[in-house]
């Protein structure tokens, strides 16, 4: 067995493993609690074992700078999923927005995925939005993505990851991210707005009726009415979001590669 084993290929093979491995701790879908951590490690391995032969690996070699290579390739693996992350985020940031709206900000739940607190409508905004990646074989899209980074970035290439155009690329995702977080968030809470509006005049006009007793279930009826309503422009928006995503990823991985 150890003798059909081509232990030239084996420092190339450790560097493609680590940035498929960083890239599944940290990217949407795959870096939940609820995948066993020997998925994580299997699938990466036998990625790694396709990749090997198609991947560039002529200037890889056991030397000094060995170390910062493999630094490297864990720095690119968590970088494509922390910008993947990131857009994704925006479903739960918008969900925050809509439960401050409703009254529901107090009520924030453990997410059993992440560990992390979440909001009420956020988690549920983001299940929709997992299932819907699923249903379309997004996932398959990510993994496809993550294995095109070895043709933009070589496994022996040294990265600027302080580059001007790389900061400024993050910096638009953040900007992009919130953008989206406030389009998804608009509708519900311009309708809770116009409740506020009309709470305010009741307020006015009939000072006998208390209006923060009344006004709570009221914004709550409105609120699921309203998510009822715009729940297929939501559907618009999360195939935006993974477009983006996929979009971010690639002018990432140019940049990286120096394109």
């Amino acid at each position: 067995m150890i003798d059909i084993i081509n232990w030239n290929l084996v420092p190339a093979f450790i560097l493609i493993f680590v940035r498929i491995m960083a890239f599944f701790v940290i990217m949407p879908l795959f870096s939940y609690r609820s995948v066993p951590v020997q998925f994580k490690i299997g699938i990466s391995f036998f990625l790694t074992f396709i990749l090997v032969s198609t991947v560039d690996i002529g200037n890889v070699a056991l030397n000094d700078l060995y170390i910062f290579l493999l630094v490297k390739e864990a720095l690119v693996g968590i970088c494509i999923g922390l910008i993947a992350f990131i857009l994704v985020s925006a479903i739960q940031v918008a969900g925050g927005f809509i439960d401050f709206q409703m009254g529901f900000a107090i009520a924030n739940v453990v997410d059993p995925q992440t560990g992390a607190q979440s909001p009420l409508t956020g988690q549920y905004f983001y299940i929709i939005a997992l299932l819907f990646l699923l249903s379309v074989d997004g996932h398959h899209m990510i993994l496809n993505g993550m294995m095109n980074s070895f043709s933009y970035i070589s496994l022996d290439q040294f990265i600027p990851f302080g580059e001007e155009s790389i900061i400024e690329l993050v910096l638009t995702t953040f900007n992009t991210m919130f953008l989206i977080a406030f389009q998804i968030a608009i509708p519900i809470v311009g309708c809770l707005f116009l409740v506020d509006v009309a709470l305010g005049i009741v307020a006015r006009t009939v000072p006998q009726m208390n209006v923060f007793v009344v006004g709570l279930p009221i914004k709550i009826l409105v609120s699921f009415a309203a998510i009822l309503v715009f729940l297929a422009l939501y559907i618009g928006l999360l195939q935006y979001v993974f477009e983006a995503m996929y979009r971010v990823m690639v002018e990432l991985m140019a940049l990286f590669g120096g394109a």
